[in-house]
């Protein structure tokens, strides 16, 4: 049942984030359309990020009281198609700003219930199973951006929107009949005592630097993937279409990692990947920056954008081993802090990249800087005393 489970969730992760996805390069085509600023269009990023960030964390708590966490996850996938198909039909700034934050929460909500299912499922294997449930959502992340690209080459933003919403309602159609899979819980109603515990846990000295840890390693992602687009095209005159594939392939062998960095996690720990792939990806950003060529900025964004998602399954995972309990809220309390305030950093990107936007890179070569500094001041890793459940 496990392994169908697995296979199950990362496809549903793929088609719930491939709209999702596609905002990477719907957003600068919208930019583009209303003849926006790079700062205007970090907003967005981070708007779109920020109303993400919102259902987390209720997300969270449902998947740890929720006897049917199925239904929960049919859900999601309309609430997506329906909110993008929505933005898709806006006429101004705010409009398109909202909808595409009220439609990211959707997707958003998919997260925290589908992987602590996973992190409940799999016990000390976590990582592992965190890991290919991520390859479903990076796998959207190239398939996405390769048919966003192709269909900005040949349509306007609003009919690639439109067409990028059919594969989550496919498979929310899909889901509608496998869900009864996913396994269920006795239904807990959260008392007080529940939120007191999550708060005490998260509220000590270790729980803000873990957050601070999640947060400035998100950060890093976000300021790389927000400028990009805008920086293939503005220096090296790249269409849709390139600038898709470009994108598409300094992520894939990321999304392709994950499995094998959760594994290794599990076995050598979470601080040594963290460090080290912190580290490597900020070396890379510099060098994206110090170095203004087209291949030495093609090779030195895609090893940090490899990097930085090879090493994500790992940082989730660090979550559920700091909490120990209520997987789903952890969960959804990492994915609050790495897509919510890491999201700022979109914005931070675009005000600088308006001096220039290779600055964006030398901006998330210091925030990985600072996911290094408090990961090696946190205390080395210990086991998690944790059953895994068949």
């Amino acid at each position: 049942m496990r392994s169908g489970l697995l296979v199950l969730f990362s496809l549903g992760h793929c088609a719930n984030d491939f709209a999702p996805v596609g905002m990477y390069l719907l957003i600068p085509a919208f930019g583009v359309a209303m003849g926006l600023s790079p700062s205007e269009v970090g907003l967005l990023f981070t708007i779109h990020a920020f109303g993400s960030a919102l259902i987390f964390v209720p997300a969270g708590v449902l998947t740890d009281h929720v006897a049917n966490r199925g239904i929960l996850l049919v859900a999601t996938f309309f609430w997506v198609g329906i909110g993008y198909l929505g933005a898709s039909f806006a006429d101004s700034y705010w409009t398109f700003a909202i909808l595409i934050a009220v439609a990211g929460m959707g997707d958003a909500a998919w997260h925290p219930i589908a992987t602590g299912v996973l992190a409940q499922v799999y016990g000390k294997r976590r990582a592992y199973a965190l890991g290919v449930h991520a390859v479903g959502g990076h796998m959207a992340e190239v398939l996405a951006l390769i048919v966003a690209g192709f269909l900005l080459s040949v349509v306007d933003w609003r009919t690639a929107t439109q067409i990028m919403v059919v594969p989550g309602l496919i498979m929310g159609v899909v889901f509608l009949f496998a869900a009864r899979i996913v396994p269920r819980l006795e239904a807990v109603r959260p008392t007080r005592a529940d939120f007191t515990d999550v708060w005490q846990i998260w509220s000590s000295r270790s729980g803000i630097r873990v957050i601070g840890l999640f947060t400035f390693y998100n950060m890093a992602l976000f300021a790389i993937m927000s400028m990009t687009p805008l920086y293939l095209q503005d220096v090296f005159s790249y269409s849709w279409r390139e600038t898709a594939i470009a994108l598409a392939l300094m992520m894939v062998f990321g999304a392709l990692a994950q499995p094998a960095m959760g594994k290794l996690s599990d076995r050598i720990g979470r601080r040594t990947i963290t460090v080290s792939g912190n580290i490597v990806a900020a070396l890379a950003a510099l060098g994206a920056w110090w170095f203004p060529g087209l291949v030495p900025s093609l090779l030195c964004l895609g090893i940090a954008l490899t990097i930085l998602v090879a090493i994500r399954a790992v940082l989730l995972a660090a979550a559920v081993d700091h909490a120990g309990r209520r997987e789903g809220t952890s969960l959804g309390l990492a994915f609050a802090f790495m897509d919510g305030l890491g999201a700022s950093a979109a914005v931070l990107a675009g005000i600088v990249g308006e001096i220039d936007l290779a600055l964006a890179f030398l901006l998330a070569a210091g925030f990985s800087v600072m996911a290094v500094v408090l990961a090696l001041a946190g205390h080395r890793d210990r086991p998690v005393p944790v059953l895994e459940t068949s």
